[in-house]
């Protein structure tokens, strides 16, 4: 492999039911799902235990249950998943030369070129052992040349294991699968592979690319290439995305407090419509407050991943409490949000959360058509505007 790539795809094994169990350990062994409640939702995550019941991630709380009447069935902490997700990005942050934070729990190190250096296999071996020893979470592996593959490996080494796919082993390897294991694939465009006669990705190898392409569009050639065992998609480097901030200089200093609050969640407000435009989240949120001497005090705080406005805006209101000096002119106000990310996305998947994206898109919606300053905060609606 030392003229290949070497790709290791990391995925945190039933990652949210992982976390449970460690904050209460009274669950292991037991059938867990995490997502809405019994009668509403969809499964986020559930535990070994129900998948032999015929349980999977993505679907509706009302057939898991029949399923597994005696599945235990959480909601889920999502601060707590947020907490674990940065504590695995820190450690392999820390070791690894390049890699790509896919998701909440899943994870690509490109170690090309470093078997130089280094054993690779050995190498993230030892990675795997410090997450597993410093978290307590189970964690599987696979490496391989390129991604995808790499992907695929990793669902097989489950649970809590690693497996190596050498280079040049990539189609024999994929043969014996059912094709919707290749990611993307879902249930509409497997029945119409079925409806081909390609059940395995060895039919797909062996299948007419012409043949793919007049029944699935350009996706039919891609999904040849990708039963080949190819892709060439690189690992993205992770990095912090760019912070969000708004804030407002007064015309003359301001010290009544309904004032103050207002203007906190109008700031707050906006910026948070700005993050859901970019289709993110933060996991941090500051304040600044400037006094008429110019002195500038900040204060922040790291809060479970969310772009909603209410969230948002009680965090950034008790920030402001804890840091304002009553009765104190202030001379500007300044909401900033950091640690931006898409991938914690995953953890939406609760009911509660998704009425609240609803919500959210049909007030967006307006704000896209109509503007933005059209619907406010009560408490901003009512406070005279600063120009």
């Amino acid at each position: 492999m030392s003229r290949q790539r070497i790709i290791a795809h990391f995925d945190l094994d039933t990652f949210f039911v992982s976390v449970e169990r460690l904050n209460d350990p009274s669950l292991a062994g037991k059938p867990v799902i995490v997502g809405g409640s019994r009668e509403r939702g969809v499964v986020s995550t559930c535990s070994y235990e129900t998948r032999v019941f015929g349980v999977h991630s993505g679907m509706p709380m009302s057939r898991a249950v029949k399923l597994c009447p005696q599945a235990i069935v959480l909601t889920g902490t999502r601060g707590e998943y947020s907490r674990f997700s940065r504590w695995v990005t820190e450690i392999i942050a820390a070791k690894a030369p390049l890699f790509e934070k896919a998701s909440i729990d899943e994870f690509y190190i490109d170690l090309t070129g470093m078997d130089r250096f280094f054993d690779p296999v050995q190498w993230t071996i030892d990675l795997r052992k410090e997450i597993i020893e410093q978290t307590q979470l189970p964690i599987s592996f696979a490496i391989a040349s390129n991604k995808l593959v790499a992907k695929i490996a990793t669902d097989l080494a489950k649970p809590n294991n690693f497996i190596i796919i050498p280079f040049g082993g990539e189609k024999d390897f994929l043969a014996p699968l059912r094709v919707n294991k290749i990611p993307g694939v879902g249930e509409q465009a497997f029945h119409l592979l079925l409806d081909l006669g390609i059940e395995t990705i060895g039919d797909l190898q062996r299948a007419n690319p012409v043949l793919l392409e007049q029944h699935l569009g350009s996706h039919g050639r891609d999904l040849w290439r990708r039963g080949q065992g190819i892709s060439t998609s690189p690992v993205a480097a992770y990095q912090e995305s760019k912070s969000i901030s708004s804030e407002n200089t007064f015309h003359e200093n301001r010290s009544d407090l309904p004032f103050l609050e207002a203007e906190m969640v109008r700031l707050t407000e906006k910026i948070a419509y700005e993050l859901r435009q970019e289709n993110k989240m933060t996991g941090c949120i500051s304040i600044k407050i400037r006094y008429p001497s110019f002195e500038t005090q900040q204060r922040q705080t790291t809060i479970p991943y969310t772009c909603y406005d209410d969230e948002l805006i009680a965090h950034a209101l008790d920030l402001f409490h804890q840091l304002y000096r009553k009765g104190q002119p202030v001379r500007l106000l300044g909401v900033r949000l950091s640690e931006l990310t898409s991938e914690a996305t995953q953890t939406n998947l609760f009911q509660d959360v998704s009425k609240k994206n609803e919500l959210y898109k049909a007030i967006d919606g307006v704000k896209d058509r109509f503007g933005k300053a059209l619907l406010t905060k009560g408490r901003v609606a009512g406070k005279r505007k600063e120009p």
